[in-house]
Parts: structure tokens; sequence; C-alpha cells
């Protein structure tokens, strides 16, 4: 278990840094439900660190992103970040993967967590994963559990 005591920096680098990430630009296309002019896809997808970009839906509700690769992959790492400067909210997401020739996505996992602007804002995840043949990677967000009026955002997603 990784552990990091809240307003103290971290002891070592994070992961994250030590990994070469998938350049999905080149790799695969990517197909989503909604997104804001101000805030494309492209801007959580492309290799930068640059967390002033991210993506927003365009609409409320619940959205998808999905990864569509042109070849089988295999991915070990999955890097999110979530950020809500604005509005308190649960949001939840899931991640599905389709393996190459099979119709039917599995579930990788399912999460909920709290935003709480100005204290809690920024949520990043990793997760460590075995997925061979890897043909498609979904992600769905539904912005507030309570099907309030919330703007699905997403930072960064990095594979590797």
């Amino acid at each position: 278990m990784r552990k990091i005591m809240i307003n103290q920096a971290a002891e070592s680098p994070p992961p994250s840094e030590s990994l070469s990430f998938l350049n999905l630009e080149s790799l695969a296309q990517v197909e989503f439900t909604s997104e804001h002019q101000k805030h494309p896809i492209q801007s959580t997808l492309l290799l930068t660190d640059e967390l002033e970009a991210g993506w927003q839906a365009a609409c409320t509700g619940e959205q998808t992103i999905r990864i569509v690769f042109d070849q089988p992959q295999t991915i070990q790492h999955i890097f999110l970040t979530f950020d809500e400067q604005q509005q308190s909210r649960t949001q939840e997401f899931a991640l599905f993967w389709l393996m190459d020739k099979e119709y039917a996505y599995r579930e990788i996992l399912r999460q909920q967590f709290n935003f709480s602007p100005p204290d809690t804002t920024l949520e990043i995840e990793h997760y460590e994963v075995r997925l061979n043949q890897l043909k498609v990677l979904e992600l769905r967000i539904i912005p507030d559990i309570s099907k309030g009026e919330a703007y699905a955002t997403l930072k960064q997603l990095r594979l590797a």
C-alpha cells in the first residue's frame, strides 16, 4: 500500500515517473459521448504533464470515453486524474475492457469518491493491471450519483 500524509511531500517519486506511457495518438482512436469545445478529449490523452488541460463533457449526466486500439495491446498500468474546482459532488467511474476477438466487456473496477471544493478537488488513481490482448478500454463516468447537474471531467488518462 502506498501512503502519503495529507499536506506532506512524498518521500519517493510516484511510480508514474519510471514508466513509459503509450502514445495513444498513434496507437488508437478515441470514441466519446460529448466534449466541450474548450476542453477537447485529446488534451486528456496526449503525453504532456500539463494539468491545466483536460476534457470536459458538453452536457450533464453519464459519459463514456472509449480507447479503441488499432492492434491489441498489453496494459499493466492505468493512471487517471480527475479535478473538480467548482462543485461538491460524489462521482462514480467504472473501467471496462474488451479482449481482442471477444464481444463482451469485462469490468476492471468501479469506484466512487467525493469532491468538496476548495479542500478536496483532485483525485489521482493508479491501478496495476494485467490486460493482455486489450482491444478496447472504456471509461464510464457518472459525474454526480445524486443525479445533479454536473459535468464529467477528466484531466489525464495514461496507460503503460
